[in-house]
């Protein structure tokens, strides 16, 4: 009972926080979550513990890059939650005003005009959930499929947000055909499957020279459906807008169902995040344990057998 109170009393002091936020203008509430992220970098010791841990792997150690840098993606992800208050009462047509760029978009365009639909990629990178209300304000439809929060409130909380602006989500935990049918209906499926996750399938593919075990639903999907699979990154620019970067596409549709072009397209999509991540390390999550899952025969949590898709 007491930690049910301690999620509505958080659930509360939530509300009340995105009320006060959303009484000042973008710009100011954007330096508050900065100062914000800076203080939780500190408070939350081990998340920042994870990030460091991450960044030593990735990137080589060295202490004080790597401690800057996992301040700085606290401070994104502040920033991040600042928007989405902001966003939520705004008018869903002022998305442009946040993000002012969009690069690529005729790869996404191809790809749908073949009546197959799109496997897009995105990414827990810049401002992630800006890419589908983005989207779906510049007239595409298509859904997101995302990982269900199970305290109700929370999640009522982030389905608002997305609700406003119409973007439908499909929960991981629902049918894969509800998935596999905005393909074939000529639509887009949004997917973000750039962490660990041992409940579901997944092949070990390179991630900064390291086997990270990866989620393969996005590439079977888009066999399934003859499709092929569009990256798509959010990029924080430096005045606080974003650019949305349409990578060239994967072809997943002449490709069958076998494990070796799984994982090859897997290896594919994974090694775009890797350019991205290397060129902009502060604007990815690595608060999240990448690495957790270890190949069998190691030391340390092997894979878990998950669903087909």
């Amino acid at each position: 009972m007491k930690f049910k109170l301690r999620r509505y009393f958080i659930y509360y002091l939530l509300r009340a926080g995105f009320f006060l936020l959303g009484l000042i203008p973008l710009k100011v509430s954007l330096s508050v979550a900065a100062f914000l992220g800076r203080r939780a970098a500190k408070i939350a010791s081990g998340y920042t513990a994870i990030a460091v841990d991450n960044l030593d792997k990735a990137l080589g150690e060295d202490p004080e890059r790597n401690a800057r840098i996992a301040e700085k993606v606290f401070v994104n992800l502040a920033k991040n939650g600042a928007e989405w208050i902001k966003l939520s009462m705004m008018d869903p047509s002022r998305i442009g005003e946040v993000v002012t760029e969009a690069e690529g978009l005729e790869n996404l365009d191809a790809v749908l005009e073949k009546g197959k639909g799109a496997l897009v990629l995105g990414f827990h990178f810049g401002n992630w959930e800006l890419l589908g209300l983005y989207l779906k304000q510049k007239g595409y439809s298509g859904a997101l499929v995302a990982k269900r929060i199970y305290f109700h409130k929370y999640n009522e909380l982030l389905e608002n947000l997305r609700g406003r602006y119409g973007a439908p989500v499909i929960y991981r935990d629902e049918s894969p055909r509800k998935m596999l049918k905005e393909l074939v209906s000529g639509r887009i499926l949004g997917i973000v499957p750039d962490q660990d996750v041992e409940s579901v399938d997944g092949e070990f593919v390179e991630f900064f020279g390291r086997p990270a075990y990866t989620p393969t639903a996005p590439v079977k999907l888009a066999i399934a459906a003859g499709t092929q699979i569009v990256p798509i990154f959010i990029v924080r620019k430096e005045d606080n807008t974003h650019k949305m970067i349409v990578e060239t596409p994967i072809d997943a549709a002449s490709r069958d169902n076998t494990g070796q072009n799984v994982k090859e397209l897997t290896q594919k999509w994974t090694t775009v995040l890797e350019d991205y991540v290397r060129k902009y390390p502060d604007q990815w999550v690595w608060i999240h344990k990448r690495w957790k899952t270890r190949p069998s025969g190691n030391s340390g949590k092997t894979a878990a057998a998950g669903a087909e898709i």
